[in-house]
């Protein structure tokens, strides 16, 4: 290039071309207040809009739209309610736009007269940002980072793989953006192994500045997309593909809730194994065995919690187990067994693997009577 300068030396030349462009950059800044002061005395609620999404405050009554489920009727999918509450939420809250990797309908994402965005369709709100995850998150995080917009990403959770670096910057940034991830484990069925997450969950749970959650039914994933939109960094919703039990709406709390008590054994879970976990209290109840099941959807949460709540939830001194269709690695810190994947899956029917992989209530039940006698061994 023939350049003659010493490294990191400014040639003089360079830095007056630079120096003479502050005044008239600091004019046109000027002349933009001019005409926005005008633009506010010609249309103060456009302009009162516009000045709630940049600064990033959510508006009057954004959430009370969002759908609620009563218990023992019709099972649903997390990735359907969360789509049901998207949509909902989209209704009163103009700024939050977004898409997915070529998959809205399987991610149940697409906003309901929404549009598309593309050349000349600046006021769509559904963006399709083809097969390329870390492109998506890039666009994303760009949304976020300009400011005024809520945006938000979808794919299928084991592909998240593909946007980490995306990810990554996103919590380094501390941007609010929402990644929605769906078919979030071996329950998802036939696809196999290449679509079926297993250390996906373990790694974003390291990732400093992320909050994970993954609700246990369609009212946890209703209030888990209200709370990342409260959230100032980013969030992953982790949604089910598979139908799962509707829990009582009164009781759930993506923080980490009681959902059946009991007071000689914890049973932890998350997403669709708190189905699992019921079925296990269920059998150790024949045996006279007291299990308190609670849902763990968000481990981040449930840790920015006063020490208190954490102790109503999780009691001091009682053994507990821990079931999630995932990899064990991270819970150990809260139980002495874990039921877990210690290998990749394999493809058939969800139930099927499931009882292949022994996420089942008999082999949750039987490391919760392990749990209860080595404590009991502990405590003589």
């Amino acid at each position: 290039m023939h350049w003659p300068d010493p490294p990191f030396e400014v040639p003089d030349e360079v830095h007056a071309t630079w120096r003479s462009q502050v005044a008239e950059r600091a004019q046109a800044r000027h002349q933009w207040l001019a005409r926005f002061e005008a633009y506010r005395c010609a249309r103060p609620d456009l302009a009162a809009e516009f000045e709630r999404v940049t600064s990033g405050r959510l508006p009057e009554g954004w959430h009370h739209s969002l759908p609620c489920y009563k218990p023992g009727g019709e099972r649903v999918s997390t990735r359907v309610a969360a789509g049901h509450a998207l949509r909902a939420l989209a209704e009163h809250v103009p700024e939050l736009v977004g898409g997915a990797a070529d998959v809205e309908s399987s991610t149940e994402t697409g906003l309901d007269g929404g549009a598309s965005m593309g050349r000349g369709r600046w006021r769509a709100r559904n963006f399709h940002f083809g097969v390329r995850e870390h492109a998506m998150g890039a666009i994303v995080n760009g949304m976020a980072a300009h400011g005024g917009l809520r945006p938000f990403g979808a794919t299928f959770f084991c592909f998240s793989d593909y946007m980490r670096p995306a990810l990554r910057l996103s919590a380094i940034m501390g941007l609010p953006c929402t990644w929605v991830f769906t078919h979030d484990s071996i329950g998802l069925g036939e696809d196999g192994t290449t679509h079926q997450p297993v250390e996906q969950l373990a790694s974003l749970r390291a990732m400093p500045g992320l909050t994970v959650i993954r609700p246990a039914d369609a009212n946890e994933a209703a209030q888990a997309w209200a709370l990342a939109l409260r959230r100032d960094g980013p969030t992953a919703l982790v949604l089910s593909r598979q139908s799962l039990p509707v829990l009582d709406p009164a009781i759930v709390d993506v923080r980490g809730a009681v959902i059946a008590p009991g007071d000689d054994v914890v049973i932890i879970a998350t997403g669709s194994e708190v189905e699992v976990a019921l079925g296990a209290r269920d059998l150790l109840a024949k045996e006279g065995t007291g299990a308190r099941v609670v849902s763990l959807a968000s481990l981040e949460l449930f840790f920015e919690r006063a020490q208190a709540e954490r102790d109503q939830v999780l009691p001091p001194g009682l053994p507990r187990v821990v079931v999630e269709a995932a990899s064990p690695f991270g819970w150990s810190v809260l139980a002495e067994e874990v039921v877990g994947l210690e290998g990749f899956g394999r493809s058939g029917r969800g139930p099927d693997l499931y009882r292949l992989f022994g996420l089942t209530p008999e082999a949750v039940a039987a490391a919760a009577r392990r749990a209860m006698a080595s404590s009991a061994v502990r405590q003589r």
